[in-house]
């Protein structure tokens, strides 16, 4: 099977999906590609870049999501960003809170084919790697399939080829982002059948996907699926990802291979003044459904945090979690 980045992505999520989460994911799939938390356009153009877009080598393939709508700001963003080696620009057009609305961007913008078509045509104009949308199905009223439709044709004419879809429509007003993540009803056969019209586009379906036997299930109707929660908070199940979706032969790793594969990382870290939470909070979920889980997160949550944390409180809540950990964590 010739490689397909889209076929099994892990999305980008806001305060969760930094560097260090990237990086943790990486050593359960090598595969599987990657997205950052979504970043503004101002932010990169005049903010801290190294801070906001710096990355490590191991992270690839990843995309950079950026927020705006203002095409020359994005398209000199999305320059910037495939000048640090991202593999992908996605625009977000799909985020639903009211920052976001404030700026004129996200979620709002499906009301705004032509504006997005334009943002999309500035970027592409600026870099070689591909530039991808992620949308919502609707948006308040304007909520028909004929909308949707429209929305794609518009910004596919614009060059887009790729269209990750949350199958929720956002309320704009009324819900909170958390509730625009779960009230809405999924409505997985519109994405289904947008990839029936547009054989010739890639549609990556996401929203309420829990597993990879539900993933497998929607790649019967759709070129990709992206695993949001799911992938952060049960955080193994990307182990299976590989050889499921990519290549039959491919290693499935051990929780403890994962642990002692970014140990590396966090020497770096702290060696550079971080702090061992900045990386470990994204390693909590790692036991998820194993006899110990609780107390690998609680031995995280309570000691990870603290001033001077090291390696050592890794390994330690790694004991906990596999007794045969016991004497490495006591070298």
């Amino acid at each position: 099977m010739a490689y397909q980045p889209h076929r099994f992505c892990v999305a980008p999520m806001m305060d969760w999906t930094d560097r260090h989460c990237r990086v943790f994911h990486r050593q359960l799939t090598r595969h599987a590609l990657l997205y950052t938390e979504m970043v503004t356009g101002p932010a990169i153009l005049h903010g801290d870049r190294t801070r906001l877009l710096g990355m490590s080598d191991i992270e690839h393939p990843v995309a950079l999501q950026l927020g705006g709508s203002d095409p020359i700001a994005l398209a000199e963003a999305a320059a910037i960003g495939e000048g640090f080696g991202y593999d992908e620009i996605n625009l977000n057009v799909g985020c639903p809170s009211d920052r976001v609305q404030e700026g004129r961007f996200g979620a709002c913008l499906m009301a705004e084919p032509e504006l997005v078509a334009a943002c999309i045509a500035a970027m592409q104009d600026r870099v070689k790697v591909p530039v991808t949308v992620k949308c919502r199905i609707g948006i308040d009223e304007q909520d028909s399939e004929s909308d949707l439709q429209r929305f794609v044709e518009v910004v596919a004419g614009a060059g887009c080829r790729t269209f990750i879809v949350h199958a929720r429509k956002a309320w704009l007003q009324g819900l909170s982002p958390k509730q625009n993540r779960e009230v809405p009803p999924l409505d997985y056969a519109r994405v289904y059948r947008l990839k029936a019209a547009r054989p010739e586009l890639t549609i990556v379906i996401n929203g309420g996907i829990t597993d990879l036997d539900a993933a497998a299930a929607h790649l019967q109707h759709v070129d990709g699926v992206m695993l949001g929660r799911a992938a952060y908070q049960t955080p193994y199940i990307l182990a299976e990802a590989d050889r499921r979706f990519f290549d039959a032969s491919a290693e499935v790793v051990t929780r403890r291979q994962a642990i002692e594969r970014i140990i590396p990382h966090i020497e770096r870290h702290l060696a550079a003044g971080g702090r061992l939470n900045n990386v470990v909070r994204h390693v909590l979920g790692l036991y998820h459904g194993e006899p110990r889980a609780r107390a690998f997160r609680r031995h995280l949550s309570e000691h990870a945090p603290r001033e001077g944390a090291g390696l050592a409180t890794l390994l330690e809540a790694a004991s906990i979690a596999e007794p045969a950990w016991r004497s490495l964590a006591a070298e």
